[in-house]
């Protein structure tokens, strides 16, 4: 239950977040694929810059989760190209929808019953991909 909780507040935060800095807005992000406003790129860039400082402290101190275990990070694969492959294919979802993955469901948390299609889709293409994962390239 304890996990549960910590798990729920981070939510609650991240989600109180992404509607008072703008992230879930479609317009903020029509904006962005505009190139219209820095506001998007600030965040992300800004978000990157901790990834980056977050990855490396754990790399090199012991840092465990919240089971007590030590955060390990495997080196990633070579191959740029399926990188930019999948970048292109969320970009272009991410364009069309006018969200990602994280503000769907701050989106849906804001009684936004639209969003249930794009929900739907998202299933339904995690899905498709589970199925079809053993075919494709990897």
């Amino acid at each position: 239950m304890q996990k549960f909780l910590s798990f729920f507040g981070i939510g609650l935060f991240l989600g109180i977040l992404f509607i008072k800095s703008e992230v879930a807005s479609w317009f903020r992000i029509y904006e962005m694929f505009q190139f219209k406003s820095f506001h998007m790129y600030g965040i992300i860039g800004s978000a990157i810059a901790i990834g980056i400082v977050m990855v490396k402290y754990f790399k090199y101190n012991d840092t465990k989760d919240f089971s007590g275990n030590k955060i390990t990070i495997n080196p990633k694969e070579k191959g740029f190209t399926r990188y930019i492959a999948g970048g292109v294919i969320f970009g272009l979802g991410w364009a069309l929808a006018g969200a990602c993955p994280g503000p769907m469901y701050v989106l849906l948390g804001s009684m936004l019953p639209s969003i249930l299609v794009l929900i739907l889709g998202a299933l339904l293409g995690t899905f498709v991909y589970g199925a079809l994962r053993n075919k494709l390239p990897h």
